[in-house]
């Protein structure tokens, strides 16, 4: 849209201006629309609207004439300057007027609406100005109506009490009364006065700080002052005039327009002056405050001060004297093994300044958040009269276990013997274990081994045995000795065809260490070369003497292929168990060991556990190690749910918060809170136990600076079980020598994550996942970051990569080979060049470049290198035995006839753990 030319001024000419309205720039591409152009009128008015009342306004007077062409406003409002709304304006299409008469009749249409709304509002104030004045005026006659009630009521008080005096009344002449104010009341006569009332003195005799007291006629306003303001009454309504919005909502239906509470609130403040109260009738001058002579000489009890002894009470309170001290109470303070000044204080209701001093007494400058250990907060509880009571954070563990010989002989029953079957890799031990239960366990084993421990129970003529199955690689040490601590009967399984080896002997330290009998199983006996007296033998130097060779061992030749000789062995199992006589309380909280440990994908934490004692229910709370549970489902080695486990049960526990450790003991405690309270006293000491890593003396320090600079090979492990976990690290930390040594980073059991990968990725480091595998989003990260992710499924691998890799880190062997003598004859010097030495090969060769040492009587006088080495003038390589040629050194010419020269090649060589 474009203004036209035309600059007039809009009060000139109507106001008109002519504006010009263009296509848009893109109509112009289509076909078959053409550009075009419009010309618009656009007329200004101006409405000049008077206060109500004004001529012109619409209020009963004819509105002012206005200029020709103007609309006069009612019926003439949809005319125009220039002429009627039919007309054509001059310039202006059809379309064009009819538009704009269009747009005007909807102006004069809302014009007519908004003037109908503005009359309704004024309506309705006017209403509720009239509903206002009335509550007002209504609340005025009431009010007055209440005095001239009061005022009656008064008057004949007062006449009621003058009935006894009118005669006498009558009998004195009465005053004339002195003129009054019109409209003012006459004074009352003497007789009409109350009892203790003062009679009234004139204007002169009245005292000066007395007003007089008008009368309720006096103090109602005249006619036509105006009105007086009366409390709780609304103001006026707002109005238009004054600024103020009106309000329309009608007053609601059936509701009073004034209520009781309102009309005494405007009542009392109708008051033009509040009732002064009267005095008793039995104060006299001093009442009044007049000074008389009685009034002086007579003491008051408002005059009197205080006592002397209440005054002498006062000074001494507030010199301190005097002040009996309360009763000293003795309490029960409970001590820790730390705690602060502030809090020893609060425990013994003392003054912390109190315990400061004792301490300063002590040579102890301490402020109140100082911490004290157990044995000073003893000592000053025991000076301030208290009894102590000490108390340590591993209190929360008191009770978690019950005593075996706190058991009832009546509550005690039979039970079920556990047996661990230990042995060395590859004998036959769980070969033999399947043959029992006939179960194939081995055939899914990697790599043909045990690298798991093993829960299972089998029945035998009525009689359950659990068995615990250890591996027998030497690894797995740790997961032996639990099997061992766990197991009322070992089992030691030895090939006949390969005698004792070092993880039997291994077992049989365990074993005795544990204080548990062994059987021997003399496996393999279907092989053609077994030899079970070469067993026997060997046995012997282990002292394990077995019934055979005269001594207290059973042992029983058996074959697991064959399934020879196991029911010998079950039954020797058996009544091994009945010598032992096992007995336990079935009843009560359950109590373990934790066998094994791994988290599941689809089950989260999951620990294999063996109770020992009671019974475990689902749903009950057991706390292992640093974690704790609520017992969500109980599996027993054959895959079944069951509800509870009793003694000598092996079970799968789910419902841990975290994967606790192998070989934990666990209990069933009562709560979730007791739980929570073990846990982290646990968490917190192994914290503090792992924080400390301070050098507290010259020794530690030296050390950690040797161990400073060892090569360290970052390594991130992650496994399936945390047995598996444990002994994969223990394995890796034999490898660790003084120059290289392998740093496990973190060792979890559960697949690898993305922040195991940014943890290797920090520290530049190998990811090793035994049996487990990583996430997509892990394998990814580790792509991108080039981090090595490297998967095992037998130890055997794991480890030798391993050690290959930290064989790298070594330093090579610097080595030493001797390669000939050279006696010097005569020595030279040649200009430019320095001494040359003249020499004959003795033994073996010289080289350019090798290494030389220079001897003279047998003593080394220089070690460097040749520099040069000369044969007729010529430069050569090397020199055989018996030739002579001619050498100098690099930076040395100190030699003599008769000296030797030692030559010497040096080698590197790779090391290996």
């Amino acid at each position: 849209m474009a203004d036209n030319d035309d600059k007039r001024d809009d009060n000139q000419g109507g106001g008109k201006k002519t504006l010009t309205l263009k296509g848009a720039p893109s109509l112009g591409g289509r076909p078959g629309a053409a550009r075009s152009s419009r010309t618009v009128v656009v007329e200004k008015r101006t409405r000049r609207v008077g206060p109500p009342g004004a001529p012109g306004t619409g209020t009963g007077s004819a509105p002012p004439p206005r200029g020709p062409g103007a609309s006069a406003g009612g019926g003439q409002r949809g005319q125009m300057r220039g002429g009627p709304i039919g007309g054509r304006s001059t310039g202006l299409t059809s379309s064009e007027s009819d538009a704009r008469a269009r747009v005007l009749r909807e102006a004069a249409s809302r014009q007519a609406e908004e003037d109908a709304r503005a009359r309704a509002d004024e309506a309705r104030r006017i209403e509720e100005d009239a509903r206002r004045r009335a509550i007002r005026e209504q609340a005025e006659q009431e009010e007055l109506a209440r005095q001239r009630a009061a005022a009656e009521a008064a008057a004949a008080a007062e006449r009621a009490a003058a009935q006894p005096e009118q005669p006498a009344a009558e009998a004195a002449p009465a005053p004339a009364a002195p003129p009054t104010r019109s409209g003012a009341p006459s004074e009352r006569p003497a007789s009409a006065r109350r009892p203790n009332e003062r009679p009234a003195a004139s204007g002169a005799a009245r005292r000066p700080n007395e007003r007089p007291v008008a009368s309720p006629a006096a103090r109602r306003p005249a006619p036509g002052a105006g009105m007086m303001p009366i409390g709780n009454v609304p103001p006026p309504a707002p109005s238009e005039a004054d600024g103020r919005k009106t309000r329309t909502t009608p007053p609601a239906a059936g509701r009073p327009i004034v209520n009781a509470a309102e009309l005494e609130n405007a009542r009392r403040a109708s008051r033009a002056q509040p009732e002064r109260p009267s005095r008793r009738a039995d104060e006299g001058a001093a009442g009044r405050g007049r000074l008389t002579v009685s009034s002086a000489t007579t003491e008051n009890d408002r005059d009197r001060g205080p006592s002397l002894a209440a005054m002498r009470r006062r000074r001494d309170k507030k010199m301190g004297r005097n002040q009996q001290d309360a009763p000293k109470l003795s309490r029960e303070v409970v001590i820790p093994e730390a705690i602060t000044v502030q809090e020893l204080a609060n425990r013994m209701a003392e003054r912390s300044v109190t315990v400061i001093k004792m301490l300063m007494q002590q040579g102890q400058m301490a402020t109140i958040n100082d911490v004290l250990d157990a044995d000073t907060a003893e000592l000053i509880a025991t000076e301030l009269g208290h009894t102590v009571k000490r108390v340590s954070d591993a209190d929360v563990e008191e009770g978690l276990f019950d005593l075996a010989s706190d058991d009832k002989a009546e509550d005690l029953t039979d039970r079920a013997p556990v047996v661990t079957i230990m042995g060395h890799v590859d004998h036959g031990k769980t070969s033999l274990l399947d043959a029992i239960r006939e179960a194939n366990v081995v055939s899914g084993e990697a790599g043909g081994i045990t690298q798991h421990i093993g829960a299972y129970q089998v029945e035998k003529n009525g009689a359950k045995i659990t068995f615990l199955d250890t591996p027998g690689h030497e690894a797995f040490t740790a997961m032996r000795a639990r099997g061992a601590q766990a197991t009322d009967i070992a089992v030691l399984v030895v090939a006949a065809d390969d005698g004792v080896m070092p993880q039997t002997i291994e077992s049989i330290k365990h074993a005795k260490a544990a204080g548990v009998p062994i059987i021997v199983a003399i496996n393999k006996m279907d092989k053609p070369d077994a030899n079970p007296t070469r067993v026997r033998t060997e046995l012997l130097q282990h002292e394990v003497f077995v019934e055979t060779m005269g001594g207290e061992t059973l042992d029983v030749e058996v074959s697991a292929k064959t399934h020879a000789g196991l029911d010998t062995l079950l039954e020797t199992i058996l009544l091994q168990a009945e010598v032992l006589e096992l007995k336990v309380a079935r009843d009560g909280r359950a109590e373990g060991l934790v066998i094994e440990a791994k988290l599941d994908r689809g089950r989260g934490a999951v620990a294999t556990v063996l109770v020992q004692r009671g019974t475990l229910k689902v749903g009950d709370i057991v706390v292992a190690g640093t974690e704790f549970a609520r017992v969500r489902a109980l599996i027993d080695d054959k895959g079944n749910q069951v509800k509870e486990a009793g003694p000598s049960v092996p079970v799968e526990v789910l419902g841990f918060n975290g994967v606790p450790s192998a070989g934990d003991r666990f209990s069933v405690v009562e709560s979730d809170a007791r739980a929570r309270e073990v846990t982290e006293y646990r968490q917190r000491a192994i914290r503090e136990k792992t924080a400390g890593g301070g050098a507290t003396s010259l020794e530690q320090m030296m050390n950690q600076l040797k161990a400073s600079g060892i090569s360290k090979f970052p390594l991130v492990i992650k496994g399936d079980v945390q047995g598996s976990v444990e002994a994969i690290v223990a394995s890796l930390n034999k490898l660790s020598t003084d120059e290289v040594s392998a740093q496990i980073l973190y060792s979890g059991v559960g697949g690898i994550t993305e922040s195991d990968v940014t943890l290797a990725s920090a520290s530049n480091a190998i990811v090793i996942g035994f049996n487990v595998r990583a996430n997509k989003q892990a394998s990814d990260l580790a792509t991108r970051d080039g981090i090595e992710i490297r998967y095992y499924n037998i130890i055997y691998d794991l480890v030798d990569d391993v050690k290959s890799a930290m064989s790298g880190l070594l330093k090579p062997e610097r080595r030493e080979t001797f390669i000939g003598y050279a006696e010097i004859l005569e020595v030279f010097q040649i200009t430019k060049v320095g001494k040359v030495a003249g020499c004959r090969v003795t033994e073996g060769i010289v080289e350019r470049g090798a290494g030389v040492r220079l001897l003279r009587n047998d003593v080394v006088i220089h070690e460097g290198k040749l520099k040069t080495l000369k044969r007729f003038k010529d430069e050569v390589k090397d020199v055989p035995m018996g030739q002579e040629c001619g050498m100098a050194f690099e930076n040395y010419e100190d030699i003599r006839a008769g000296d030797v020269i030692e030559c010497f090649r040096v080698e590197s060589v790779q090391r290996t753990l």
